[in-house]
């Protein structure tokens, strides 16, 4: 069988642009709307994409100039991603529910039970994105008032995820019985207590939930750190990267790979699926036009706004327009997305008002602006030279960005025989081709 490339929609609720919110087809308070979003789910599973995936925070960030600044952001309110997705697992059949949720801000015993509940809810389709969260405004709600240092962050998650799979281990999966008549509710033997102790944790165990479906959850990670990328290598079964170049993303898809056979593991067992942000007419003309229709609705202190999050809350707001970047100073925050933001604007000799129109759309992504065939070229180019194993589709504005994806570029992926046309397994590991785990303990 030709090898097919793995698909999943993030999908925030009026999509990926900054300005997504105010175009007139968007809906503005989707974020809390759960019809919008078994609406937009159901569309992703038309298409036979493999997940749906949603990022989350812990904290909104409110350090703007003054009260019209902070007045102008969008996405401010939405729901709790592993709630939503407990709702949507009973509404859905076959489409992955990949959730965020921090090592940083949680305690394994809390993480390994919801996502095991949530892989039982929805029969084995359910995924933790895992983070170490990259904000001052998320430490401030957990009794900090900075956030960690970034190798402090990495050696708490390291730690957080060998708890949370000896969690997952607690029962073996013939371990309950039932057995009304003898009055065995579980087999004694086929329970394991964790008793791990170490430096961040202290958990006994057991979990008070049977093993899930899939064994456990499939592992998602979305840092390209040098920390990351070993953690990726460990723990990851599919990588979220932002990439905006085939060739680095080439060096990474190769580099991600061997670190996983450094680890023993299984190369083919971890996927690499860049984001790709996408406007898509019928025409590339079309595109370019929908694409200029967003731009006209950004507000320059928004995208700022933006900007100096993504590169680790810098202050830029002494800079002209017309300026370029200075040197940054460290962050520990996200440290790959600041060095990938501030090369491609030191390369291409960006301004301010050049870099701020440019992250309003991909945030830092790969951007595809085209006809169904200009994007099909592109993911097809990148997937077969070993770039990538696919892609996290990130729509410039919902819910029209999805359909457009289902119903112009996925028939054209699909003629070329790069995607499904069905769903071939019933659990997302399944459908992704992850191998569900052995009982390990």
């Amino acid at each position: 069988m030709k090898k097919k490339m793995k698909l999943g929609a993030f999908l925030p609720a009026p999509g990926h642009h900054v300005a997504a919110w105010r175009h007139p087809n968007a809906k503005a308070d989707g974020g809390e709307d759960f019809e919008y979003y078994l609406k937009i789910t159901k569309e992703a599973e038309r298409g036979k994409m493999d997940m749906i995936f949603l990022s989350d925070g812990n904290g909104v960030r409110t350090t703007y100039k003054n009260e019209e600044e902070l007045s102008r952001q969008g996405r401010m309110v939405h729901f709790e991603p592993l709630t939503l997705m407990s709702a949507l697992a009973v509404n859905t059949k076959n489409i992955g529910l990949a959730a965020t949720a921090s090592t940083t801000y949680n305690e394994p015993f809390h993480i390994a039970r919801k996502f095991s509940s949530l892989d039982h809810l929805s029969k084995g389709r359910a995924a933790w994105n895992v983070v170490t969260s990259v904000t001052d405004a998320e430490a401030q709600n957990f009794n900090l008032d900075s956030q960690p240092v970034h190798a402090d962050r990495y050696a708490r998650a390291n730690e957080f995820m060998t708890v949370v799979n000896g969690l997952w281990n607690s029962w073996e999966d013939d371990a309950f019985i039932y057995d009304k008549k003898t009055g065995k509710y579980f087999n004694p033997q086929k329970l394991h207590i964790l008793n791990h102790k170490g430096k961040h944790f202290s958990v006994k165990g057991p979990l008070n939930i049977s093993r899930s479906p899939q064994g456990k959850p499939v592992i998602i990670q979305a840092g390209s750190s040098e920390a990351g990328k070993e953690f990726a290598a460990k723990n990851a079964e599919v990588i979220f990267t932002a990439q905006v170049d085939i060739d680095k993303a080439k060096g990474f898809y190769k580099d991600i790979k061997e670190k996983a056979i450094e680890y023993g593991r299984d190369p083919d067992q971890l996927l690499i699926m860049p984001g790709l942000f996408l406007v898509i007419g019928k025409t590339k003309q079309e595109a370019l036009q929908k694409y200029e229709d967003l731009q006209e609705l950004i507000d320059t202190q928004v995208a700022l706004g933006l900007l100096e999050g993504l590169l680790g809350d810098v202050d830029l707001s002494d800079l002209k327009l017309s300026d370029t970047l200075p040197p940054l100073p460290k962050t520990e925050g996200s440290k790959s997305r600041q060095s990938l933001i501030y090369e491609e604007a030191y390369n291409k000799k960006l301004t301010l008002k050049e870099l701020l129109l440019k992250v309003s759309g991909g945030r830092g992504h790969n951007m595809i602006i085209g006809s169904p065939k200009d994007i099909a070229d592109e993911m097809e180019k990148w997937f077969l030279n070993q770039a990538c194993d696919g892609f996290n589709i990130m729509p410039s504005y919902l819910p029209d960005g999805l359909e457009d994806f289902v119903n112009l570029v996925i028939p054209e992926l699909q003629e070329r025989e790069l995607f499904k046309k069905e769903y071939t397994g019933n659990t997302l590991r399944e459908n992704l081709g992850i191998d569900r785990p052995d009982y390990i303990i």
